[in-house]
């Protein structure tokens, strides 16, 4: 084995950790593709006889790219405002494809994702390295230019948002699918009653449609049950699992048309995130639905 060849293998053994810190970055997989290549490309120019952690050099360097991208990304006016959803993960509802298994460890649902995008970028890099990958402050404090104590910060600044924000889902996953799949049952009949009883009072529902049709924010259960009717339009629901997590593909002439990740706690639906952007959804592998 060449020097090439021992290289590409050595970061192949680290290419799903990389993708998992970029995904949990990004909220994009298509993006988070790109931020690992380009870790690749840095290893391959760079000289690796004086890299003594390879495991922590790929991870520092794949957190500055992903670090830039979120800052160019925030400094492009022509990024739509509005609703958005982070690229789910879809897997059939038996299981978690093998392949996603080190993109999903910690079981990083969408719910998590979408209050990361709310933080700075600074902030998303201290949290996600430190608190999901346990990186050292001092290594991270060398990405975004800070002091140690000045990165601690951010990253607790994170975590109160995060704690504050993101709901502790149920850890039972049968008692998720049986609360998933009384929603939807009820959606279909139009069952007010039954729809309110499954939702907790202070559900909130996220709909990203696309750059060309407005997204919506629904709050509460009442005004979400009222807004479930659309679900009945839907030819088919295919249960998946989304993120890990129980979840639904709404089907219309063999077209998947939405994604749908629910977040449920204390027996209760507390969030939904639906994707029904037509060309992230064609960009989706949706192989495990047959």
């Amino acid at each position: 084995m060449d020097d090439d060849d021992f290289l590409a293998e050595l970061f192949e053994a680290h290419r799903g950790r990389l993708r998992a810190v970029a995904y949990r970055m990004l909220g994009s997989l298509s993006e988070a593709d790109d931020a690992v290549q380009e870790t690749w490309l840095r290893l391959s120019r760079s000289d690796t006889g004086d890299i003594d952690n390879i495991g922590g050099w790929l991870t520092t360097v794949a957190g500055r790219i992903c670090l830039n991208m979120l800052r160019s990304r925030r400094s492009r006016p022509e990024e739509p405002l509005g609703v958005h959803v982070p690229d789910p993960i879809i897997s059939g509802a038996s299981g978690i494809d093998p392949e996603d298994e080190a993109l999903l460890v910690d079981s990083v649902g969408l719910a998590l994702l979408v209050v990361l995008d709310t933080l700075a970028p600074a902030e998303r890099l201290a949290f996600v390295l430190h608190d999901l990958f346990a990186v050292p402050f001092d290594e991270i404090a060398r990405i975004v230019g800070r002091t140690p104590t000045a990165t601690r910060q951010l990253a607790s600044r994170a975590r109160r948002r995060v704690q504050g924000t993101a709901p502790e889902p149920d850890a039972d996953p049968t008692r998720q699918r049986e609360v998933v799949d009384a929603f939807l049952t009820a959606a279909r009949s139009g069952d007010l009653a039954a729809l309110v009883a499954v939702l907790d009072p202070d559900v909130v529902v996220r709909s990203d449609n696309g750059a060309l049709r407005p997204g919506k924010l629904l709050r509460g259960a009442d005004e979400v049950a009222a807004g479930a009717a659309t679900f009945a339009r839907f030819g088919a629901t295919r249960p998946v699992l989304v993120n890990g997590t129980p979840g639904a593909v709404a089907v219309v002439a063999g077209r998947p048309v939405s994604v749908a990740a629910f977040t449920i706690a204390r027996g209760k639906v507390v969030g939904i995130n639906i994707l029904a952007d037509p060309e992230r959804l064609r960009g989706l592998d949706l192989t495990s639905l047959g």
